[in-house]
């Protein structure tokens, strides 16, 4: 008795299992999208419902990659009970952009053996009359020229109009294959009205820089996000809104690089305009003998960079000296467009009196407006030295003798160095005879230079006992640097391992590790560091290859250590 009524009991749960089973099976799966017709480049969004729970990946988007970029795909699932009955449902959210204009079909879906209907949307051209500017949010792309020269500046300018409520977003940065991108400055943001229509802008500017010549496509940028709609759920006290998510693409634009004129010689400089002026501290032509004078030379370029600006040089006759001074670089904007500047002091000691000619500086450039070479040039000046009578005063005093007996001495001397006078202007000085007072200064002389005697001795043989010298860690760092794919470091070490290893070669930049390295396989891997770096490519750099570069150019014997040059006052 006992045995039937468990059995009866089991097959009772088994019956309900099965109903219960039966009732949450898949037995529909339905597609909507939000907008029907829809303009080209604006998203839309693809709703798949399912009325069961079920695995969220059962849905495959892709026969939808044909025609469509498909944007990110959310998920929810629901459960609800009204007056006992469950309804299990899940939800598949997916944002869709159409590649090109045209009339298109969504394929059927299909989740577990269970597929939607087909559903046809037409994608209109911005151009045509039923595209009249209504979408909620849409960019707009401005570009300053489509045909550059290589390592031309150009400036990209991005617009991203929204006339509805924004939750949340974000808009990618625009790529171009083998150039440098940097954004120049800081959002803008303003209103504008368009067909009737108010819409907030945000403005980006990017100066862009290809390093490469030949045919491109600049890739321009994608907003993703979220906007605020209203919701279908309504109460009597409360109000509910929704989120939709968005995406928008801009216009892709084609560019044209051309290379390097045949008939260009110097430092590649392509610019809209460029200057080169100098100062003269104290201004003038005439100066003395032993005057320090301070010429500042200042590079002006438009659409170049810093690391582009060459290094400035003059040279001079013989009986002046040069002092060159570290070059100050300053970035700016003006106009939208990236102003570089590099200033840098050179002092100028005259060692006799005459006249001397300062040559021309030259400096050729090319003009990205008129399409031919120019030059910026400085003229040559002539500047007349002239003795300095402080200098000969100040010689007649040094020059004075003294000991127990009277002594003349005259400025015949002084006549070899200010070559003007004539050994006919004869001085004499007359000295007193000597004093106690000129013993004890000659006693505190002698105990002076015993003194310093011994410590230069001391010195000399401290010096000799360190065995093991300081060496430069910029070699370690940057060798540290490229093992982590730190492209960012390898970019600041560069340099001051370069002007560490090449003394004499003064390196400043990296067109002049560039320029003195002069291997083709370690140029490439350098602009592609560069590439990768600026251009903020979502590809990790890889340090290994130039790693290898810099260890056997390293291996290389250092060439003689510069000389520090200082200037006497």
């Amino acid at each position: 008795m006992v045995r039937n009524i468990i059995r009866i009991i089991a097959s009772s749960i088994a019956a309900s299992l099965l109903l219960i089973q039966s009732a949450f099976a898949l037995t529909q799966v339905t597609a909507t999208i939000d907008k029907n017709p829809v303009m080209d480049k604006e998203s839309f969004v693809l709703q798949v419902i399912a009325d069961d729970d079920v695995d969220t990946n059962a849905l495959d988007t892709s026969p939808l990659l044909k025609d469509f970029i498909v944007g990110r795909t959310s998920v929810s699932t629901q459960t609800s009970m009204v007056n006992f009955d469950t309804t299990r449902t899940t939800k598949w959210t997916t944002v869709l952009i159409a590649r090109a204009p045209g009339k298109y079909t969504i394929p059927a879906l299909t989740v577990e053996s269970v597929s939607t209907a087909p559903i046809s949307v037409e994608v209109l051209e911005a151009s045509s009359q039923g595209a009249a500017k209504t979408q909620d949010i849409f960019i707009t792309t401005d570009i300053s020229a489509k045909e550059v020269y290589v390592q031309q500046q150009l400036t990209l300018t991005v617009k991203l109009h929204f006339a509805a409520e924004l939750k949340r977003g974000s808009l990618s940065e625009p790529t171009l294959d083998g150039a440098s991108i940097n954004q120049v400055g800081k959002d803008i943001e303003n209103d504008s009205i368009i067909n009737g229509r108010r819409y907030r802008v945000i403005e980006r500017n990017y100066a862009i820089n290809p390093q490469n010549s030949g045919e491109f496509v600049i890739k321009t940028p994608i907003f993703s996000g979220e906007i605020i709609s209203p919701s279908s759920r309504r109460s009597q006290f409360l109000s509910f809104t929704d989120t939709k998510p968005v995406s928008v693409l801009g216009e892709d634009i084609h560019l044209s690089v051309k290379p390097i004129p045949d008939n260009y010689q110097g430092v590649w400089l392509p610019s809209e305009i460029l200057t080169l002026h100098q100062e003269w501290q104290p201004d003038g032509e005439s100066f003395m003998v032993g005057e320090p004078i301070t010429r500042t030379l200042t590079l002006t370029a438009a659409g170049l960079s810093e690391e582009q600006l060459p290094q400035l040089e003059m040279t001079s006759p013989s009986g002046i000296k040069i002092y060159p001074d570290q070059a100050e670089l300053h970035t700016g904007i003006s106009n939208g467009r990236l102003v570089s500047q590099k200033k840098q002091n050179f002092a100028l000691v005259a060692s006799r009196v005459g006249t001397y000619e300062l040559p021309e500086i030259r400096l050729p450039w090319w003009n990205t407006v008129t399409n031919r070479i120019q030059y910026a040039v400085i003229p040559a000046k002539t500047v007349t030295i002239t003795p300095n009578d402080e200098m000969v005063e100040e010689s007649k005093i040094t020059g004075v003798r003294s000991d127990n007996t009277n002594v003349e001495t005259t400025n015949s001397d002084l006549s070899m160095l200010q070559n003007d006078k004539t050994s006919a202007d004869v001085q004499t000085v007359v000295v007193t005879k000597s004093s106690w007072l000129q013993w004890l200064f000659l006693v505190l002389w002698l105990l002076t230079s015993l003194a310093w005697l011994l410590s230069v001795l001391s010195k000399k043989s401290t010096s000799t006992k360190q065995v093991t010298p300081v060496k430069n860690n910029h070699y370690k760092t940057l060798l540290k640097a490229c093992d982590s794919n730190n492209g960012e470091q390898v970019l600041k070490s560069l340099v001051t391992w370069a002007d560490e290893h090449f003394p004499d070669k003064n390196v400043s930049t990296l067109d002049d590790v560039k320029r003195i390295i002069n291997d083709t396989s370690f140029n490439e891997e350098l602009t592609n560091l560069q590439a990768c770096f600026f251009a903020k490519q979502t590809q990790q750099w890889q340090g290994q290859k130039l790693k290898t570069f810099i260890i056997e150019i390293n291996k290389r014997p250092k060439r003689k250590q510069k000389e520090i040059v200082t200037l006497n006052p």
